[in-house]
């Protein structure tokens, strides 16, 4: 199943709620690494935006709402099993 917004097909989950929002999902959630005085001017910009429109969270939890409500697989989480580390033997005398 191939999924549009407008007229632009989205790939990944990712590309879906950026074209949906009409913003990148890293405006939202931050990048991994970022320092201090990027993240205030990420959320600086994310403010500019909110004020600019005020019905965003509010369309953004229907969004939400409406992807779990279609897609309740997407929360089935099977805990994974961690690989058993097995030490080997060491040969030889310490120095």
């Amino acid at each position: 199943m191939r999924t549009y917004i407008g007229r632009h097909l989205a790939v990944t989950t990712d590309e879906f709620a950026e074209l949906a929002l009409g913003t990148p999902v890293e405006l939202w959630l931050g990048v991994e690494g970022e320092n201090e005085q990027e993240r205030a001017a990420r959320l600086d910009a994310a403010r500019d935006i909110l004020a600019d429109d005020p019905d965003l969270p509010d369309d953004l939890i229907r969004m939400a709402a409406q992807v779990i409500e279609e897609n309740p697989d997407l929360f089935d989480a099977v805990p994974l099993t961690r690989p058993i580390r097995r030490r080997t033997a060491r040969k030889g005398v310490a120095a």
